[in-house]
């Protein structure tokens, strides 16, 4: 690595990241916060929420701007360990700055609804939609994201049938989005006495989190409630109210399902926010199908479209369908090492 190059590439990054701009942002925001009817007016909680996200992103700039300078005492007093240590750190924060440029979608600084389904295959695709899950999981922890395991549905004999998860990050969906559709693994069936050699789908399934002053507008006669007595923890008992909620939008006949709050209220208020996520990727993608045609690169945008394939055997391979990013560490892979390929993705769009 060309840390003295990195160096360079990051003074660039700062240079065009409109920090003097943020921090005046900032200041302004936080003298118009102090008014005494702010709480009051309609916008305060987004004004509040853009500050917060602009705080997020000058911090990690100085932190950017601080360690360049670390690396670049390092090099000056040729001290060979710690420009090795320093610079392995500066490269994965800038890595990580430099793909927020590319996220400039309506939806990409949205936090993000990411749920993982077993595909057919049994047994084998729900232990599979365990593996993807675990990956995620493994994803977000190495991110330092906070995030919140929302439900799962376990299958009968192993792995799980459906697993949701809401990372309660800024530019989480942009970050994630790249990760829809269907990824195929291929390996020995640990479930098999034969120890045949076996193929497997789950899909991946990612929404942003709107905030109240989104413009997706549903009007309440669009909506169809049902509402029904959901299990309790585990499956271990039954609740004695109906508070497992079914919404339906009748326009788009979208059909959301949402039985893990113990209150009917919180369950239509998360089947809600499901709702709106659905249309809004819709909407997205309605979009990015319009441009591509424009631009003569029309093809399909579908749910089930393949991205990723994961061979275990005969040999070790992680590749992906559409930047073509490849891999041999697939333990690495599937213990949440994802940055390779989500950064090809926004790269390309």
């Amino acid at each position: 690595m060309d840390y003295r190059q990195l160096i360079r590439d990051c003074q660039q990054l700062l240079k065009d990241s409109g920090m003097p701009a943020k921090k005046q942002q900032i200041a302004t925001i936080e003298k118009e916060s102090e008014a005494a009817d702010f709480w009051q007016r309609d916008n305060s909680q987004a004004t509040m929420q853009l500050l917060s996200r602009l705080q997020k992103e000058v911090k990690a700039l100085e932190k950017i701007k601080q360690i360049s300078q670390d690396l670049q005492a390092a090099l000056d007093l040729n001290i060979t360990e710690e420009v090795e240590t320093i610079g392995k750190i500066l490269e994965k924060l800038f890595k990580e700055a430099e793909l927020k440029q590319y996220l400039s979608g309506k939806y990409d600084r949205c936090q993000a609804i990411l749920s993982v389904h077993s595909g057919q295959g049994g047994t084998e695709a729900m232990d599979w939609a365990e593996m993807v899950k675990r990956m995620y999981q493994r994803y977000f922890e190495r991110k330092g994201w906070r995030y919140k395991f929302v439900s799962e549905i376990r299958g009968e004999d192993a792995g799980i049938k459906e697993a949701v998860f809401e990372i309660e990050e800024d530019y989480a969906y942009g970050f994630l989005k790249s990760e829809q559709g269907t990824h195929r693994l291929v390996r020995l069936s640990p479930f098999n006495a034969d120890n045949l050699r076996q193929t497997s789908f789950a899909l991946v399934e990612v929404l942003p989190i709107l905030d109240q002053h989104n413009d997706i507008v549903i009007k309440d006669s669009d909506l169809t409630w049902n509402f029904t007595r959901a299990g309790g923890a585990g499956g271990q008992s039954v609740n004695k109210t109906s508070s497992a909620v079914e919404l339906t939008h009748e326009p788009s006949q979208i059909t959301v399902k949402c039985r893990e709050e113990r209150s009917q209220i919180q369950n239509r208020e998360r089947a809600l926010k499901m709702l709106k996520a659905k249309l809004a990727k819709i909407e997205e993608e309605r979009s990015s199908q319009e441009l591509k045609q424009a631009k003569g690169q029309h093809q399909s945008a579908s749910f089930g479209t393949q991205i990723r394939n994961y061979v275990l055997h005969p040999y070790q391979l992680v590749k992906d369908t559409r930047t073509q990013v490849e891999t041999s560490q697939s333990g690495d892979v599937l213990d949440g090492d994802l940055d390779a390929f989500i950064m090809a993705f926004n790269r390309l769009q």
